[in-house]
């Protein structure tokens, strides 16, 4: 029986996921992201990790539901996912030669003990000095408008960059597997021993 739920319709998360090589459903949570006056990068993906887990729970009694959420931070501003074309455009323009914290809240949620764990990890971004023909030849070929911070690791993002800096990549594609299999066996499951 699979009792692994991902609330997320990323595939990208789900690719992730699928690493593990475990058994698992997934779901998409509906709730709303909006971040709440004076709410940190870290208060707020810890809030809404843990409320997309939250938002499954009904439906999947007796499951461990992962729930992850993510943002860009810089010079202290919560930058969410682009609007459109123009505004992927600008937000690469300001990042161009500076460093960008993206960070990534995680929760499991067991349905059946009513427990849960809430974590996140940061992961830094140098970017390279990219000029206006780079900018505009990425957001046309990869329209990262799903994407904090207006690029996408998993395809030419990484050519934006100078240097990658933290504990786990998977973090800045938005699901940080290292703490999640942490997480995974502190809840008894052990992708080692159940994959």
């Amino acid at each position: 029986m699979t009792r692994l739920v991902l609330a997320s319709s990323s595939r990208w998360r789900r690719a992730l996921l699928d690493r593990l090589g475990l058994p698992y459903t997934w779901g998409a949570p509906d709730i709303d992201e909006t971040p709440r006056p004076t709410e940190s990068p870290e208060a707020l993906v810890h809030r809404l990790s843990l409320g997309k887990a939250n938002a499954l729970a009904e439906a999947y009694s007796h499951h461990l539901i992962i729930g992850s959420d993510q943002v860009a931070v810089f010079e202290g501003e919560i930058l969410g996912k682009p609007q459109d074309l123009a505004a992927a455009r600008a937000q690469l323009t300001r990042f161009s030669g500076r460093r960008v914290r993206f960070v990534t809240g995680l929760a499991l949620l067991d349905t059946h003990s009513a427990r849960h764990w809430v974590c996140h990890e940061s992961y830094d971004v140098v970017f390279r000095t990219l000029s206006e023909q780079e900018i505009t030849r990425y957001v046309e070929r990869e329209c990262p408008l799903d994407s904090a911070g207006s690029f996408r690791m998993e395809g030419l993002g990484i050519t934006l960059f100078e240097r990658l800096e933290g504990r786990d990549p998977n973090t800045l594609i938005g699901l940080p597997l290292i703490r999640l299999c942490e997480l995974l066996r502190e809840a008894g499951l052990d992708p080692l021993l159940e994959g």
